[in-house]
């Protein structure tokens, strides 16, 4: 029998949902917005067919990152950041730093299939299919109406407070639960580093260029980047994967996706609306421009992994 405390939230779950429900984002007015716009055929070359292997992430995530990259393309800056996570996690897996290697990296497989799904559906138009923690973060990138620090974070948090929760359910957490716990810890482990990385890369690189008043955006990052707090997210999707394997799926599977969704959504509409006036943040942006802060931070965070 499912133990009672995987089901009951835990005190900062419950803050974390009422946060959620609290802050709304209208995504049938984004949907409206970008229904209508043609896709990147490249873009769509470079991803449309799943990952097979460790190998072909890190082959074909570097070229989607470098061909956004070229492009001007906003969603290039998450990317900068996850690269380099799937790369440490391929080196970790290597060094056999992981109980069972072969459950590690189909991990890694498809929690990175979780984010090219995203990416695919948002060029595609197919909205449906689209998560709304990541319609969020697309449509703030293609509209670059928001600073590169926010765009990092919103596409951590869609990653981070969304998709893990499914990737776990993807791979499976049985048998041998236990060994798979660790693991997932170990893999965790890392994200926290890539995480921490990001927030030391932004502040180098808006440090570089003289633009004062990011910390209210990053102090304090946990709250800022998931309502739960990253620590607890991570947490927070391995007792999801619990609920979804152990529950019925006509109980278990609802209340997951609403919680999750939920979370995570809200997260992202205290990214979209940060403590920062209007006109402090079109000045930020128009500096930010004039400094090229977002190739800084991707200079910053490859010298720093």
């Amino acid at each position: 029998m499912i133990p009672i405390r995987t089901v009951v939230p835990t005190a900062a779950e419950a803050s974390a949902l009422l946060g959620g429900l609290r802050r709304t984002a209208d995504a049938d007015a984004i949907v409206a917005e970008f229904a209508g716009d043609e896709p990147d055929a490249a873009l769509l070359e470079l991803v449309e067919t799943p990952f097979a292997s460790v190998a072909d992430v890190d082959e074909r995530l570097a070229r989607t990152e470098s061909y956004l990259r070229e492009r001007g393309d906003r969603r290039a800056v998450f990317l900068t950041v996850y690269v380099r996570m799937t790369a440490t996690v391929r080196d970790a897996i290597d060094d056999g730093a992981f109980v069972d290697a072969e459950w590690a990296a189909a991990y890694l497989v498809a929690f990175t299939e979780r984010y090219r799904r995203a990416l695919v559906a948002f060029e595609r138009r197919a909205f449906g299919s689209l998560p709304r923690p990541w319609l969020l973060a697309f449509a703030a990138a293609a509209r670059r109406e928001t600073l590169v620090a926010q765009d990092a974070l919103l596409g951590i948090n869609a990653h981070i407070a969304y998709d893990l929760t499914y990737t776990l359910g993807d791979v499976g957490i049985d048998p041998d639960r236990g060994v798979k716990r660790e693991d997932h810890d170990r893999i965790n482990a890392i994200l926290a580093r890539l995480v921490q990385t990001a927030q030391d890369a932004l502040v180098e690189a808006y440090d570089a260029a003289w633009i004062a008043g990011i910390d209210r955006l990053l102090d304090p990052f946990d709250d800022r980047v998931a309502l739960l707090g990253l620590k607890t997210v991570r947490e927070f999707a391995w007792r999801n994967a619990v609920l979804r394997a152990d529950l019925p799926a006509w109980a278990g599977e609802p209340y997951v996706d609403w919680r999750t969704e939920t979370v995570a959504t809200g997260a992202a509409a205290v990214l979209l609306a940060p403590d920062i006036d209007a006109d402090e943040h079109a000045r930020m942006r128009d500096a930010e421009a004039d400094a090229s802060v977002e190739r800084a931070f991707g200079e910053a965070t490859r010298r720093r992994t």
